[in-house]
């Protein structure tokens, strides 16, 4: 298993860019389900979770080709088997949004039940209710998901979500672009993602209103058809490698981003003391060799403060002067980075669902365990202005989420390299 040795070297100052978001890429790949012709997809990041869904739908007969600067294209079209078997879906939870592109195309879909990273329980209910509401008939028997359509077309439905969902909003919007009628899916999330996921399928023919908002409106079309679509860039990779400028004292410039996406993270970074600037494709924070000042954090719902920087959030108070509270209200075990924060020598304590953060002056070198993908990312972070080496062990976690991180790093100053296992 691959380990990540870093050692402390002070403030972080360079230009960096931003890969192609996965949290987009995933859902857009699965639409690829709902075609009749070749989608191109490009500004993918090379990524395990992409591998694994280009694997899970090559088993479907959809096999992607490798186009021109990079891109994948794939056709719906060439689906032969609508099943996807728990070896590959147990890797990944987001292997649950080929269901509602299949029930939508082919009228039937046998998916395993999703496995993935164990920061909380995410139950696939809504995405089976609302289903349900348009048409479908569905069991779970043996750990699968087994859905057919009578009559073969789902039909519109008026959706309401009881807690805001992004993977199910995302599985009924993709179902509902085929389906018969209207669908109005309320309470729906507005994440960048699914705005994105939105565009997307409008270039490939569907009629979508509202995407962004949470109340979005589908009118069913007959069929969808090819297109070449971009995925949007990574806001989380974009925000932690701002808050590794942040931490460190450093300055960074991230390119090829947005920074209408990432409002509420920009606002706390400014808080804790950074010098923030924009462009068109840009973002740079810069501390000017000071220390950050400690922030409260409330994890929401887009558009407030995404539960995805709240690991990397924890990191910065770690180190940052005065005593912070961050709250995640998102996932209930979302906090397994603290012990191994505190082993490198941050003072935090653990109230239900509250950190409780006293910033200290040093963190310092330590073997720590990546636990999931974010808790990953804020180790990696830390370690680069902790006193010492620190071993970073189970990276297959950052690697299911962030595109060359060592060489990224490497490109602001960190001394930082891979070992294999």
């Amino acid at each position: 298993m691959d380990k990540l040795i870093i050692t402390g070297n002070g403030p972080l100052d360079g230009e960096v860019w931003a890969s192609g978001a996965k949290n987009a890429a995933l859902p857009i790949l699965c639409a690829t389900l709902l075609s009749e012709g070749p989608v191109t997809i490009g500004n993918l990041p090379h990524l395990q979770d992409i591998t694994t869904t280009l694997e899970l739908l090559g088993r479907m007969g959809v096999e992607p080709v490798l186009g021109e600067r990079m891109t994948i294209q794939l056709d719906g079209a060439q689906v032969k088997d609508c099943h996807a078997p728990y070896e590959l879906v147990k890797k990944m939870r987001a292997s649950i949004l080929v269901l509602g592109p299949l029930l939508a195309h082919f009228g039937t879909a046998d998916v395993s039940l999703p496995g993935g990273c164990a920061i909380g329980s995410r139950p696939v209910d809504l995405h089976l209710r609302g289903l349900e509401a348009m048409g479908a008939e569905i069991s779970v028997e043996n750990g699968y998901v087994r859905a057919r359509v009578p009559g073969g077309r789902l039909k519109g439905a008026h959706v309401f979500f009881d807690t805001v969902t992004v993977t199910g909003t995302e599985n009924l919007l993709m179902a509902a672009s085929l389906a018969a009628g209207t669908t109005v899916l309320e309470n729906a999330a507005r994440e960048p993602e699914i705005v994105d996921l939105a565009d997307c399928l409008i270039k490939m023919g569907a009629n979508i209103s509202g995407h962004g908002t949470d109340t979005i409106t589908v009118v069913g079309v007959e069929r969808l058809h090819g297109c070449e679509y971009d995925v949007m860039p990574d806001r989380i990779e974009t925000g932690t490698f701002l808050v590794a400028a942040a931490m460190t004292g450093g300055r960074v410039r991230v390119r090829k981003t947005r920074a209408d996406i990432l409002e509420a993270v920009l606002a706390k970074l400014e808080e804790a003391g950074a010098s923030i600037t924009t462009g068109a494709d840009w973002i740079e924070a810069d501390m000017q060799g000071k220390r950050p000042r400690a922030v409260n954090i409330r994890t929401a719902p887009y558009p407030a403060f995404p539960t995805d920087m709240q690991a990397q959030f924890v990191a910065l108070n770690a180190v940052a002067q005065g005593t912070a509270r961050v709250v995640e209200t998102i996932f209930e075990n979302r906090f397994m980075h603290v012990q191994e924060l505190n082993r490198m020598g941050a003072n935090i304590a653990l109230e239900g669902n509250t950190a409780v953060i006293t910033g200290v002056e040093q963190l310092s070198g330590a073997p720590v365990m990546a636990t999931d993908l974010r808790a990953s990312a804020s180790l990696v972070v830390a370690a680069t202005i902790a006193r010492g080496e620190t071993l970073v062990d189970r990276i297959y976690h950052i690697d299911r989420g962030y595109e060359c991180i060592e060489e990224k790093l490497q490109l602001l100053g960190a001394k930082i390299r891979r070992v294999p296992g």
